[in-house]
């Protein structure tokens, strides 16, 4: 008879640390996740609260489209590092781009946005406290989709020189952790400032 015993739930592999990067991006978006809350908070703190005009009802209007091209982004930065996956580099360019192009045109919306109600409707950051924690929290979330651009970009342009195989694609998987992490503060700031908010 043996006397050895049979461990129950014995893992069949070896343990494998989870990746530095992944790891790495986890921790960015938490604090970065804070900072938002923050922001977040500050606005619907002070909404209704500006002693002048003008307020969100009378100078915001959903900004559908851009919102749009921003959610779709997160299928496209996915479909690049799928093609990525399989070593497809043709098609993880083509998703690259696709991902640069949707965010290039919320950026470009979000510009259009601010020379529309700085111009035409007179609120600036210091007009009042809407204007205040609008611009601070809209333009902290545009600042988070430059900075996700321009990785992509140079992203994309490593892909197009084809020095961008396989062996980098939980490379670009980080990268895209923070680019889905932009998109989903985009939700939580569309409804705070745009649905609710008016």
């Amino acid at each position: 008879m043996s006397t050895s015993a049979v461990i129950p739930n014995e893992p069949s592999g070896d343990w494998q640390l989870p990746s530095k990067g992944i790891v790495g991006m986890v921790c960015l978006i938490i604090a970065e996740a804070a900072i938002f809350i923050i922001f977040v908070v500050a606005y619907i703190f002070y909404l209704g609260k500006s002693a002048t005009g003008p307020i969100p009802r009378d100078v915001l209007e959903l900004p559908i489209v851009t919102t749009i091209c921003l959610l779709s982004s997160s299928f496209t930065v996915h479909a690049a590092v799928s093609a990525l996956r399989h070593n497809n580099r043709k098609m993880c360019s083509i998703w690259l781009a696709a991902t640069v192009l949707l965010g290039s045109i919320f950026l470009a919306g979000t510009a259009h946005e601010w020379y529309h109600l700085i111009y035409a409707r007179g609120l600036t950051i210091r007009t009042n406290l809407f204007g205040t924690t609008f611009y601070s929290l809209v333009g902290l979330h545009a600042s988070h989709v430059i900075i996700g651009l321009l990785m992509l970009s140079i992203a994309l342009w490593f892909s197009l020189r084809g020095e961008m195989g396989e062996e980098h694609s939980e490379k670009l998987e980080v990268l895209s952790l923070y680019w889905h992490f932009v998109d989903a503060v985009w939700v939580i700031v569309f409804s705070v400032v745009y649905v609710f908010g008016r």
